[in-house]
């Protein structure tokens, strides 16, 4: 169930909506939904790379997503040139083992 969203982002606010964030939470269990309509987050809409059961991947022109799931939390980052895919999934990840660390 979401509940609410809580959104920080270093470019200013995102507005992502409750359908949006309810989809890419759907979507870490039923990777088909998001292989044949991608990731929308604030009404843009990328191509899904690929995905895990906590991690979901993908990308739109220079802009890539990366987000993992925790027991109650989402993280997304988006990135662009010059950071590197990579260099996005260490950070998220790393934030999200934390988190799972703290219980969240």
């Amino acid at each position: 169930m979401i509940r609410g969203r809580a959104t920080w982002s270093t470019r200013g606010l995102v507005e992502v909506s409750k359908e949006e964030i309810a989809k890419l939470v759907q979507g870490f269990e039923k990777q088909d939904i998001l292989t044949s309509s991608g990731v929308t987050l604030a009404g843009n809409r990328y191509i899904y790379l690929s995905g895990t059961d906590r991690v979901i991947r993908a990308k739109l022109g220079k802009v890539g997503v990366h987000c993992m799931k925790t027991q109650q939390a989402v993280v997304v980052s988006l990135y662009e040139d010059p950071i590197q895919p990579q260099q996005a999934a260490s950070v998220v990840e790393k934030l999200g083992d934390y988190l799972v660390s703290c219980g969240y």
